[in-house]
């Protein structure tokens, strides 16, 4: 649907937000994995037409309670919009149409499919023409949860900033206005619920999209040792070994205690570097040789 894959932020740098996203809402409804299957980009047909995002839910059997699902049948269609970006009435048409053709195409019962927007900013414009010019009553049941009534479809605007962090932590902080505070709640909650290797791709939009919290937040030594330990778990192994630093500790070039800091702190750089971070944020976290520290960037 959207040609906005690569979304730039200051410095030219690509950030795949829709990437993110997906693995954000997937890890917000973590508990009924089971009960809901994800199909990314999903393609309407041989034409470029794409929806961002389809949960078909697998069974009616378990409830879903979660706030951003509560509005969930069985087909269900979320269409999210970038930081910086917005869900424009012409937005909300073309995806309406989008809906439409997918419940033609796959044969789906129109009372089993709802629409869903995610964006990071109040919807003003756009609530204010469903309401006066297409009658629809919308009501904020729940923080930054607003539910569109009046059409046969069941319908809802999200405004991500405004959910509670405490229940949307994945998709609250999915922006480009974090701080540090949040990132120790991302890092705490990825070890609490022992997260895969996926998660990787969702560090390193947040990181590329807030470098300078990012350099503030290396400068503490709670955050690397809470970054290092989040890659060691969930399984993105930094690659010093390809820069020799294995050799020079068999030959013992690097001994005792001081090895041991010394490979840990380029472990953790070429981390650093697989989240894109710049190498003068890498090297005042890491204290590293800063040409050490480039020859990383070779081998991500």
């Amino acid at each position: 649907m959207n040609n906005d894959r690569q979304e730039k932020v200051s410095g030219g740098i690509g950030i795949s937000w829709h990437t993110a996203f997906f693995e954000a809402i997937r890890m917000e409804l973590g508990e009924y994995h089971h009960a809901l299957e994800f199909l990314q980009e999903y393609q309407l047909a041989t034409e470029p037409l794409r929806i961002d995002l389809v949960i078909v839910r697998k069974t009616s059997d378990i409830p879903i309670t979660k706030n951003i699902a509560a509005i969930f049948r069985k087909d269900n269609i979320i269409e999210y919009k970038s930081p910086g970006d917005y869900v424009s009435i012409k937005d909300f048409y073309h995806v309406y149409g989008y809906a439409c053709l997918y419940m033609s195409l796959n044969n789906i019962n129109i009372h089993e499919l709802t629409l869903t927007f995610v964006e990071s900013r109040y919807p003003r414009k756009l609530l204010a023409h469903l309401q006066t010019v297409r009658g629809f009553t919308v009501a904020e049941n729940n923080p930054g949860i607003y539910t569109i009534s009046g059409d046969i479809l069941p319908i809802q605007i999200i405004d991500s900033r405004k959910l509670p962090v405490d229940e949307n932590i994945w998709l609250k902080a999915l922006g480009n206005k974090l701080d540090v505070p949040s990132i120790r709640r991302i890092m705490d909650e990825i070890h609490r619920q022992e997260k895969d290797a996926r998660i990787g791709v969702y560090l390193n939009v947040i990181a590329k999209a807030n470098k300078a919290l990012f350099e503030e937040a290396l400068n503490m030594h709670d955050i690397i040792a809470s970054l290092d330990k989040t890659f060691t778990e969930i399984g993105v192994a930094a690659k010093w070994e390809a820069k020799g630093e294995a050799r020079g500790e068999a030959r013992g070039e690097i001994k005792g205690e001081a090895r041991g800091k010394k490979l840990e702190a380029i472990a953790i750089a070429q981390n650093m570097v697989t989240l894109g971070l710049p190498l003068e944020t890498i090297v005042a976290a890491t204290k590293l040789d800063p040409m050490k520290v480039q020859s990383l960037y070779k081998v991500s």
